[in-house]
């Protein structure tokens, strides 16, 4: 255990150094603006904290000591009411439940905010029920970057957020199983908006990949229900490998889908669909799905876009999009809910070693202008 007098010249210096959960906990306690909590290479519990804040670029900061050894949390950690807080190059292995989760502690009206989670891993948490590898509730201005959600809840979510905004998740990796998938990997709903996800890798990471939008309680939406389950919402420069469907417009005012590369999707490229049918909610619309790159094998695809009921398909746009068919190439660009402009495909785009699941595109790929490797911001 530190010492009183150690822990209080350790945070006059700015930093404190922990070796067990009990540390870490007092460490917390005294937390102030700037203060870094720098994690030994051990195994650490599972706990739950509220209250920690730092300051406008004086974050508090929770990290490992050697990030190549970090640090091993073995339960779950819940982190609520809190304020610029960085979390760096932790893992979070094993939690029967939620593996990471930050919420506004049921205070709708006064979110946690200004958090940073940076090289953060989440492997093998939850069981069948809805178990999240990150979940975020009632969190705005955030961003995930470079993180690593590995296996989580068959019914959960990599990352979860249920009434967040103002974030970005970035470069970031999300891998499940091909058999027995979870619900999905990122999920954005319970009035969440302004959200970005950019530049991420997913490997049949869930059923639906990314849920722009989704199915939530109105007890749950933060800070109340305002007609939508999700709202500008974009998904760019990201790879998609497998899932019955890598995108799903679920109750969604408002998504941009642009500049990603798709490769084999299990049973639709993309879904549109209604599931929050309470009074007052607007139907799924003003979608957007454009220069993307999309290759498909006609024996696992059953149509493009699967759309569903009190849904509005006519306010979608597509456009631009590279379609191959892999097993059949002569194949015709497949039937979209509305017309898209300057569709474009119908040969092989050369990926750089596709059997090696490596999708960037060869120097003389005829599709370079869409898809991943395209987008103007990489």
């Amino acid at each position: 255990m530190i010492s009183t007098v150690g822990l209080c010249v350790a945070l006059a210096l700015g930093e404190v150094r922990v070796s067990s959960t009990a540390e870490l906990r007092q460490a917390l306690s005294n937390a102030r603006p700037a203060t870094r909590i720098v994690l030994a290479s051990a195994r650490y519990e599972g706990f739950s904290f509220a209250g920690v804040s730092g300051a406008a670029s004086k974050p508090v900061t929770i990290a490992s000591a050697d990030p190549g050894a970090p640090a091993v949390f073995t339960g779950g950690v819940q982190l609520s009411d809190v304020a610029h807080l960085v979390l760096e190059d932790l893992v979070f292995d094993g939690a029967a439940g939620n593996g990471l989760n930050i919420d506004d502690g049921g205070t709708f009206e006064t979110p946690s905010e200004h958090i940073v989670l940076r090289r953060v891993r989440v492997r093998d948490c939850g069981g069948a029920g809805n178990h999240d590898g990150i979940k975020l509730s009632g969190v705005r201005e955030f961003r995930l970057e470079e993180c690593v959600v590995e296996r989580w809840g068959r019914g959960g979510s990599a990352v979860d957020m249920v009434g967040c905004a103002s974030g970005v998740l970035r470069a970031c990796e999300f891998r499940d199983s091909e058999r027995n998938p979870a619900s999905n990997a990122v999920q954005a709903k319970g009035g969440s908006h302004a959200i970005r996800i950019e530049a991420c890798r997913f490997e049949h990471a869930g059923q639906r990949a990314v849920n722009l939008g989704g199915s939530t309680g109105l007890e749950f939406f933060r800070p109340s229900p305002a007609g939508f389950e999700a709202r500008d919402i974009s998904v760019e420069g990201c790879t998609f490998i497998g899932s019955l469907a890598p995108i799903a417009f679920v109750g969604v005012d408002g998504a941009s889908v642009r500049f990603n590369t798709i490769y084999r999707p299990q049973r639709w490229v993309a879904r549109i669909l209604q599931e929050t049918r309470a009074e007052g909610f607007v139907p799924c619309r003003n979608g957007v799905f454009s220069d993307n790159l999309i290759v498909y094998r006609a024996a696992e695809l059953a149509t493009a876009v699967n759309v569903g009921d009190a849904t509005a398909p006519e306010t979608f746009s597509f456009a631009r999009n590279w379609w191959f068919c892999e097993d059949e190439p002569a194949r015709a660009r497949p039937t979209l809910p509305v017309s898209e402009l300057d569709s474009a495909g119908g040969r092989d785009p050369k990926f750089l070693d596709a059997a090696a699941l490596d999708l960037r595109l060869a120097p003389d790929s005829p599709a370079r202008a869409h898809g991943a490797d395209a987008w103007p911001r990489r």
